[in-house]
């Protein structure tokens, strides 16, 4: 029996391609094994698309969405589709839930509370914006009549990455549905699992056959093929700064329009005047979440000089007691890493700044009196401004900790890396907030807090973290075409 059979998810499919509506083995049979990250051993196996299934694939969301079976519905229409979408993800909560936890290894209690709710309400929130998809009459200075038709751009390739399959998902294929395309979605090779639970989902809710189509198997060629596919018009990519680049390259080799949410590496400035209890609990959530893989996660602290050496007292003490282990428990917060390979990178990550001179305030190691990925909650201080462990993407359990005297010190330090996902302030002078987080170069700033994040607001990059939105309304421009039609009102009737 694998695990995901001893587990409560009642009916996982088959591990199949979801193609044109119908559940499907890949073209040549082949499988590939999914591993669970707690124990390293196998959960299932799934099909392992080819080129071929690509192919079938995009030929159906190219069917599906020349036919019209979709984007010729009224947006209200798609919308009361949408809205059952997202009862059907709450009545399968605990299949979504126990999918994510066994495949992704994160604790049970989060894939709960945080993965499935809030990849249910993206799907809530684009229902309710499709009632207000409208086109906008415009004002002109001639004796013209124009509008604005906001449109669908055609066939999506969605590109999902292995931390958080089931949100990152919902945030590319709920307005991109709301918003009239057909989808192709290639999930990460190693976590598929959820992926084929809301491809049932969305055709029980009503979404017909070839709307949405989901290929898995392994990235690589398979996700090069997707991407640079002539039937594709526009790649939605969340994942790694330099895969995103290759696929944003290959995509403008057609000069098609490109999303792409990639790395991130925030700094969470801790000024002197902060509420150092609530603080502190910020600090620890914003880098041990998801076991830190989490593109915007906080492994960069930056302390108020003279908090430094009190912080690293506090954090030394609280670190080794955030609960860390079984999944299944509801208790647990820090769960695996998500590979044998994500291990490995971290750990030689901070055994080379070990040798460059950091010092280890807690952490620092594998844990290998238990099966599966896990790696101590880690916190570095003493670190050089551009340290390795400091300017690059760690993602895992590790906190780098540098202090500064200035405010402006502190917006220089923040912003001294490639990456500017996210951010964030821990202050009780709101004219700080204000002042400081202006000078922040992030697409979202969370001040007094971490992953404040809700359907409404949109979240997304710059600078090497990748361009476009998701969230809000914002979310839609990116699956949206403007067309104006402008009529001569001077033109007389034909005789």
């Amino acid at each position: 029996m694998t695990i995901l059979e001893s587990a409560p998810v009642s009916t996982l499919p088959a591990g199949r391609l979801f193609i044109g509506g119908s559940w499907r083995e890949a073209s040549d049979g082949g499988r590939m094994d999914v591993i669970a990250p707690a124990t390293g051993e196998k959960i299932t196996d799934v099909a392992r698309a080819t080129k071929e299934d690509v192919d079938a694939a995009v030929a159906a969301a190219r069917q599906a969405f020349d036919s019209g079976i979709w984007s010729g519905l009224s947006s209200r229409e798609r919308a009361r589709i949408l809205q059952r979408a997202y009862m059907l993800m709450r009545e399968r909560t605990e299949d979504l839930a126990q999918a994510e936890s066994v495949n992704v290894g994160k604790p049970i209690t989060f894939a709960r509370f945080v993965d499935v709710n809030n990849a249910a309400e993206l799907y809530e929130y684009y229902a309710s914006l499709g009632h207000s998809l409208d086109s906008a009459v415009r004002e002109t200075t001639g004796n013209t009549h124009a509008y604005v038709r906001k449109e669908p751009i055609g066939v999506v390739a969605a590109i999902t990455p292995f931390n958080f399959p089931l949100i990152l998902s919902s945030s590319k294929i709920a307005p991109a549905l709301i918003a009239g395309n057909t989808i192709v979605h290639k999930p990460a090779s190693g976590t598929p699992l959820s992926a084929l639970i809301v491809a049932e989902i969305l055709q029980e809710a009503g979404v017909p056959d070839g709307v949405v189509n989901v290929i898995t198997g392994a990235g690589g060629d398979l996700g090069d093929h997707l991407v640079s596919h002539p039937g594709v018009d526009k790649v939605a990519f969340t994942g790694s700064t330099q895969v995103g680049a290759h696929a944003a390259a290959l995509a403008a080799k057609s000069l098609k329009p490109f999303t792409a949410e990639l790395g991130g590496n925030a700094a969470n400035i801790l000024f002197a005047d902060a509420d150092l209890d609530s603080a502190i609990h910020t600090v620890i959530s914003a880098f041990v979440f998801n076991t830190g893989q989490f593109c915007m996660a906080g492994p960069r602290l930056l302390v108020e000089r003279p908090l430094y050496d009190t912080v690293l007292g506090i954090l030394a003490g609280a670190v080794p007691h955030v609960p860390l282990g079984d999944v299944t428990d509801p208790e647990t917060v820090i769960g695996p890493l998500a590979s044998q390979s994500q291990l490995d990178k971290v750990s030689e990550l901070v055994d080379r700044a070990k040798t460059a001179g950091a010092r280890v305030v807690t952490g620092g190691h594998r844990l290998e009196d238990r099966p599966g990925f896990y790696y101590a909650p880690t916190v570095l201080a003493d670190l050089e401004a551009d340290a390795e462990v400091v300017t690059e993407e760690v993602f895992g359990p590790v906190l780098t900790v540098q202090a500064f005297d200035t405010e402006d010190e502190a917006v220089a330090l923040a912003n001294g890396t490639a990456y500017g996902l996210a951010s964030g302030i821990q202050t009780r002078d709101l004219a700080r907030a204000h002042r400081v987080a202006a000078r922040l170069q992030a697409g979202i700033t969370w001040v007094n807090g971490w992953a404040l994040l809700d359907p409404s607001v949109p979240f997304g990059g710059v600078k090497s973290s990748g361009w476009g939105r998701e969230g809000g309304p914002e979310g839609l421009d990116g699956y949206q075409r403007s067309h104006s039609i402008v009529i001569n009102l001077e033109q007389g009737p034909a005789s």
